[in-house]
């Protein structure tokens, strides 16, 4: 049926409908902006007729770019003369409609070279850029320009960065740069995400979203900040129970780094990994719901550190690759021992690091069981320091909380090493 209708009228005739259409479409946006006595350049008529010349232009140059040039600088031109006129007026100076004429005439010459979709999608999204201008204007005074220099180097990072990296493994220890810089990118890119909830929440979520929301970004500095701010003595409950949270969800954080690199190692920690997590997250929420003192309600507070400054991601390439040559020496000079004794080392100072290292090597030159253990003395570790943070900086009652509850899942992750 669809078949015979088309072959009723020249296809010509469909894409001339289809440009009337879609000029129309923006046309008519544009049109809206005439109300109020506010005059703008084209509307319901212009525009369908700035797209049938780019039809018609195109139809004549029979695919010759340098005739749809000459109709681009004509078009151009016109614009330029309607921004100069309005620059000349005194009104608010803008280019968006003249930018939407051109488009216009590029979509008539789309349509007539087939690609159908292709100009019907740079319709539909010049639409919704013409109609959120309140909300996308609004959008750039709310982000801050460290905000977008952060996401710069995040693309930096992915899109630039990581697919001019040689996917091949170098040297006597096999290192694999593509696979290095992918696991820098992994680790940036969930701390990131982390990062940008956390100032999304900035102030509204409470000391107790900024434990969940910090144990995905770095339980070990969530742990800090929130243990200086608990120095004040105001709900020690809740920032110890938020301190014990945010490494719950450390356990979380790994399963998933882990996940994406070495699906068996993954499968080897999910089990304890997923009841050291429920155990941290919900002790944290029962304690953190305990009641305290009647004192005024303090800001959440936040890790406002841009987790993507260049520096550190090199530093942690750097670190990871140090690890997999240590682990190497370790496995060949020490054996398990020394696995481990790196493991509880590592713990102390950086944990992602060796996890990543281990993830790694786990299967090719240690096994699972040895690697599974070494990570889970390396958590242990970690929430063994972090307990050591907050007596530190915290004191007081939420001090001493927060190490009695950090210890005691420290120790409670050692426990899975007697059966794995």
């Amino acid at each position: 049926m669809q078949s015979r209708l088309l072959s009723l009228f020249p296809l010509e005739a469909y894409q001339m409908v289809l440009v009337l259409f879609l000029s129309f479409l923006i046309g008519l946006e544009r049109e809206e902006q005439k109300r109020g006595g506010k005059r703008v350049f084209g509307g319901v008529r212009t525009f369908p007729l700035l797209g049938l010349l780019g039809y018609v232009v195109a139809l004549l140059a029979h695919d010759n770019i340098f005739g749809m040039l000459m109709g681009f600088m004509v078009v151009g031109a016109f614009m330029v003369v309607s921004y100069w006129h309005k620059f000349q007026g005194g009104t608010e100076v803008g280019m968006t409609t003249e930018i939407s004429g051109l488009v216009v005439y590029l979509v008539g010459a789309l349509v007539h070279g087939g690609f159908i979709w292709f100009a019907s999608a740079i319709v539909v999204v010049s639409l919704l850029l013409l109609e959120l201008k309140v909300a996308l204007e609004g959008l750039a005074e709310r982000i801050e320009p460290e905000e977008v220099t952060a996401f710069t180097k995040f693309l930096l990072l992915t899109w630039v960065i990581l697919p001019m990296v040689p996917n091949q493994s170098f040297g006597p220890f096999q290192i694999n740069p593509f696979k290095t810089w992918l696991v820098v990118v992994a680790v940036s890119g969930i701390s990131y995400a982390s990062y940008l909830l956390l100032k999304l929440v900035k102030g509204r979520g409470g000391i107790y979203l900024s434990g969940i929301l910090g144990g995905v970004y770095s339980s070990t500095i969530t742990t800090v900040v929130l243990s200086k701010r608990a120095a004040s003595g105001h709900h020690p409950h809740d920032y110890s129970g938020s301190i014990l949270t945010a490494s719950g969800f450390m356990y979380l954080r790994i399963v998933g780094l882990v996940w994406m690199f070495n699906v068996a190692l993954a499968r080897t920690l999910a089990p304890c990994f997923g009841v050291l997590a429920v155990a941290g997250i919900a002790g944290g929420w029962l304690w953190h719901r305990m009641p305290d003192e009647k004192t005024e309600e303090l800001p959440a507070p936040t890790q406002t550190q841009n987790p993507l400054e260049l520096g550190t991601a090199f530093l942690f390439a750097v670190l990871f690759l140090v690890i997999l040559v240590a682990t190497h020496l370790a496995l060949t000079y020490l054996g398990k021992g020394g696995i481990y004794s790196l493991a509880a080392i590592m713990g102390v100072t950086d944990v992602d690091p060796f996890i990543m290292g281990m993830t790694h090597e786990a299967g090719a030159s240690t096994t699972l069981q040895v690697a599974a253990i070494g990570i889970l003395i390396a958590t242990s570790a970690n929430n063994l320091i972090k307990g050591c943070y907050a007596y530190s900086f915290a004191r007081g009652k939420a001090g001493r909380w927060s190490l009695i509850l950090l210890f005691g899942l420290g120790l409670a992750g050692l426990v899975p090493v007697l059966w794995i």
